[in-house]
């Protein structure tokens, strides 16, 4: 791996994770020392992260984490909409219907509280989510799409880490995902776009709540 793409990689996991949080300063000689990496790789793994929006330059050798607020996680949702309701419709007439049909058999068996002969906890309910969006973004045989929907991915990090673990919102949201995952593999798209819709809508509104309720020191 690539000196800048290490130092791209390390903060990013970082950033999402809420270790550096908004606001946290990232000095340019601090940052290239505590990374090991030169200035030139840092500059360019930066660069990286200021074009997906999850730093700003304040000075030439100076740069912040950006805040996401509110507003900014509705703008965030009104792209996701667009890109995964399309991806539903797409998805339901041109990817692998047993493939989605196996997913939803698996959101089915899904126990958040890892009863035994379910599958077992938060860790493999977000891998399962992760699956699915492979299997989605396979199906769509468009990479501008798929480009434009690993970006919004990016910043959905972050804010599902602001929205804590709410257990009621993922119980709901595991059948969500099992109804969006039947309707592609029924390759009925209207349906497959309705769902995707409805779990958005019902995300979205969540995480403004969570976000409402949450102390300012631990965002």
């Amino acid at each position: 791996m690539r000196a800048s793409d290490r130092a791209y990689a390390t903060l990013l996991d970082e950033i999402q994770s809420g270790v550096l949080r908004p606001g946290a300063v990232l000095g340019e000689a601090e940052q290239a020392a505590r990374l090991g990496v030169s200035r030139t790789p840092l500059r360019e793994a930066l660069g990286r992260l200021a074009a997906d929006g999850l730093v700003a330059q304040q000075s030439p050798r100076v740069t912040v984490v950006t805040a996401i607020d509110a507003d900014d996680i509705r703008e965030i949702f009104e792209v996701r909409r667009a890109l995964e309701e399309s991806a539903a419709r797409l998805a339901a007439g041109r990817g692998d219907a047993a493939a989605f049909v196996q997913l939803a058999h698996e959101f089915a068996r899904v126990d958040l509280d890892g009863a035994e002969g379910a599958t077992d906890g938060l860790d493999a309910y977000y891998a399962l989510i992760a699956r699915f969006d492979a299997t989605l973004d396979a199906s769509l045989a468009n990479d501008y799409l798929t480009a434009a929907l690993r970006t919004v991915r990016t910043h959905l990090v972050r804010v599902r880490r602001l929205a804590r673990d709410n257990p009621g919102r993922l119980a709901a949201s595991v059948a969500e995902h099992r109804l969006i995952a039947e309707a592609i593999g029924a390759r009925d798209a209207d349906l497959a776009a309705h769902a995707t819709h409805v779990h958005l809508h019902n995300a979205l509104e969540s995480i403004l709540g969570a976000l409402t309720s949450t102390p300012e020191h631990l965002k």
